[in-house]
């Protein structure tokens, strides 16, 4: 990714004040709704923890005026924006420059203005889950990937995975979802990615290091509350992850947990990503460490 490097840190913003100026970098995310985005938490910690002279706030904006309001916030100086539900293929089409974090994933989470008024499109969601596993030193290169789920999620996982040399293997409930997703990243990928039946995928469990659950099962309020795979195949080494972050003990992590098995929460691939973001924006690679843990959890918490 392109570093932001006009980033002013001449005002220093302190915790829990936040003063916008004629000099202050702005950034936002953009979505409808929007109001239940935690992302302006963790980027205004991030501001003040840093010193930097700079704001990001929720943009809710409705269904059909997505490309009028990205030009306005470029026009108007924004160094660019987060895009979430349901903006994220107009994200895709408006670009100028897609980021190959874009491409390989075939989504867009991050627009980044550039100083030329150009629009670059980037992918963080791969590169933050990656990120979030090896800061729990987690070797995701160790073995092969059993993936659950061929969302846009799930292509991004995958994609990072791929470009670091490691196998996938992709189950979903939807099979033709899954070799949809194998075929567009096996054309450039360096790793092989196959397709396994949904039906039987603990079957496979012996054959990997790592179980990522990228599907909605598990989440708070969803249908997969009563997820409860039987892990009882997998290794003893196995690590297993879930992107779903409420719970942060999701079904799966608790079946892992039962089975003695290593497990990485959902809350670092978030953290990681808008980190990425964050280094786009404001020119500072921050730190994810336990403080912005801490007030993650606080929020939820809530």
């Amino acid at each position: 990714m392109s570093d932001v490097t006009d980033a002013s840190s001449s005002a220093r913003v302190e915790p829990g004040r936040l003063t916008i100026r004629g000099t202050t970098g702005l950034a936002g995310v953009i979505g409808w709704p929007v109001a239940h985005s935690r992302s302006p938490l963790l980027h205004n910690f991030w501001l003040a923890r840093y010193g930097i002279d700079g704001a990001y706030v929720p943009l809710p904006v409705r269904p059909g005026a997505f490309e009028v309001a990205v030009h306005g916030l470029r026009a108007a100086g924004f160094r660019g924006a987060n895009v979430t539900i349901p903006h994220k293929e107009a994200a895709f089409a408006i670009a100028d420059r897609l980021h190959r974090s874009a491409v390989r994933s075939g989504s867009v989470n991050t627009l980044v203005f550039a100083q030329d008024g150009t629009i670059e499109a980037h992918s963080t969601d791969g590169d933050g889950f990656v990120a979030s596993l090896e800061a729990k030193g987690v070797d995701v290169t160790r073995g092969p990937v059993l993936l659950l789920g061929a969302g846009g999620a799930a292509r991004a996982v995958a994609a990072s995975l791929l470009d670091r040399g490691v196998a996938v293997s992709v189950a979903n409930r939807t099979t033709a979802r899954a070799v949809a997703l194998a075929e567009a990243l096996s054309a450039e990928g360096p790793a092989p990615i196959s397709v396994i039946d949904w039906a039987g995928w603990t079957d496979h469990l012996p054959d990997h290091a790592l179980l990522v659950n990228t599907t909605s099962l598990g989440m708070h309020g969803g249908p997969g509350d009563v997820f409860t795979p039987d892990l009882t195949r997998a290794p003893d080494d196995m690590v297993v992850s879930d992107i779903v972050y409420v719970p942060r003990m999701t079904p799966l992590l608790t079946a892992a947990v039962a089975r003695g098995l290593r497990v990485v929460d959902g809350t670092g691939m978030l953290l990681h990503q808008a980190r990425l973001g964050f280094k786009c924006w404001f020119g500072v690679d921050p730190e994810v460490d336990a403080d912005i843990q801490a007030l993650f959890d606080a929020d939820l918490a809530r």
